[in-house]
């Protein structure tokens, strides 16, 4: 981790529930004039509005990034949720908006800084440290991460949860629905509701740091043979439910490997590719949230530093085995499996019509055919942009998705944002030879499920 980051400025978090409220019901106020008054510009000039574009402009984006990045807290972490699988839906001017709550956010003022801390270790925590940077090395949704070093010699990172966001999140995740409800990005007749209430409850996880603690150490103990991985040490006694105090790894952005050999920006990714694998085959437990700042290197361009265990998740045995039927029929190019496993997960039910559902499958089909082929090419935007145009018209034939299980919905996030990490470093992997051992390494099969059944 740079000791020098440049990002962010300091801002103190709105931390009452009641001024929280006020600003993110302000901003889709501002929001909802500017989209009703791009709106009666549209009819003027004698068009139909449509929401999606009236939402979708330069300064709606901007006003929109710019306050949920001040907010922070679960409001600024649905809006990475919302903006994180864009890809190339989005034009690059506004793609490079959203993307500010992908990156480095603002931070804590060292006096905020100094109250979070007292509030979690003892009055006189600052005589047992050496150092201590008021600068945060990381800044994110809901904390920050200082540099520090213990008097006994611990070379330490510690994780400061922002002030408040634990109490505002109910709020703050209605706000953001309501914002997502305006917008016409959601289909009609579709359900938002239960998609909400399991981000609620991941974001309520997820300012458990004590928990994520755990996780870290889990992790920790299940890579240990693995020389790809490192993953930081947990200090106990220097942690709660709102620091989080770990080992200090040097480390730098996985993004520096956009420039080194090819060669190593495929092990990279491929090393990620396979421990997504591990995660769902072997492990039963998967760190969900795949954030390009959660992955780092060494300076060396050595062991990738797994940073951040907040969203991890323990996936049910049904789930692990659907999607093992899912990618093993998808890699055979067996149809009929691929369908029958597709409506196990809940990709389709009979709430979906033949066409779509044929849509669906043609989509499945694209992704895998070149996974088939051998060596992927990542850099390739061919299927990308053949994605995007199938679910684009997918959308506008009034497509409304059937409600997909919370275990699925993670997965997918994780799928997704790997994707991405991996186009990013313009990898070439062989996707379909890194799956198929964990494919053949004796999994529980799913139950066979008839057509039309979920």
């Amino acid at each position: 981790m740079p000791d020098t980051p440049d990002f962010g400025k300091p801002v103190a978090v709105p931390s009452g529930r009641l001024s929280r409220m006020g600003r993110l019901g302000r901003m889709t106020l501002g929001v909802a004039g500017a989209m009703a008054a791009g709106g009666a510009a549209e009819l003027a000039r004698g068009r139909r509005p449509v929401s999606r574009e009236l939402l979708l402009t330069p300064a709606n984006l901007r006003r929109i990034a710019d306050e949920l990045a001040r907010m922070r807290g679960a409001a600024m972490k649905m809006g990475q949720l919302l903006s994180m699988d864009t890809g190339e839906m989005l034009p690059p001017e506004l793609a490079q908006i959203m993307a500010r709550l992908r990156a480095e956010a603002d931070f804590m003022p060292p006096a905020q800084l100094k109250r979070a801390l007292a509030a979690e270790w003892p009055s006189d925590w600052l005589r047992h440290f050496a150092r201590f940077d008021v600068r945060p090395i990381a800044a994110a949704s809901i904390g920050q991460v200082h540099r520090a070093r213990l008097k006994d010699g611990r070379d330490v990172a510690v994780k400061v949860q922002y002030p408040g966001v634990a109490r505002s999140i109910d709020s703050d995740v209605a706000n953001v629905a309501a914002l997502v409800r305006m917008s016409g990005l959601v289909p009609k007749g579709f359900d938002l509701g239960p998609y909400v209430e399991e981000a609620r409850l991941q974001l309520h996880a997820e300012t458990d740091y004590g928990a994520e603690g755990a996780h870290m150490a889990r992790f920790a103990g299940l890579l240990a043979s693995d020389s790809r991985f490192v993953v930081p040490e947990r200090h106990e006694d220097w942690t709660t439910g709102r620091v989080l105090t770990m080992s200090y790894l040097d480390s730098r952005p996985l993004e520096t490997l956009e420039t080194a050999p090819q060669a190593a920006r495929d092990a990279a990714a491929g090393a990620l590719l396979d421990l997504l694998f591990r995660e769902l085959f072997e492990f039963g437990l998967m760190q969900t949230d795949p954030n390009l700042a959660n992955y780092r290197v060494e300076p060396d361009g050595g062991r990738i530093a797994l940073l951040d265990f907040g969203a991890t998740r323990a996936l049910g045995p049904r789930t692990v085995a659907l999607y093992g039927e899912l990618l093993g029929a998808g890699l055979a190019g067996d149809a009929a499996a691929l369908e029958v496993a597709a409506r196990g997960i809940g990709f389709l039910d009979d709430t979906v019509r033949p066409a779509d559902a044929a849509h669906i499958l043609g989509m499945m089909e694209t992704v895998f055919a070149p996974l088939r082929a051998g060596s992927y090419d990542f850099a390739d935007p061919t299927l990308s942009r053949q994605l995007q145009r199938d679910g684009m018209a997918l959308a506008e034939s009034g497509f409304v998705p059937p409600p997909l299980p919370v275990d699925a919905l993670f997965l997918q996030r994780k799928i997704a944002g790997l994707f991405l990490i991996c186009t990013k470093l313009r990898a070439r992997v062989d996707v379909a030879a890194l799956l198929s051992p964990h494919l053949r390494r004796g999994m529980v099969p799913a139950p066979r499920l008839e057509r039309g059944t979920s």
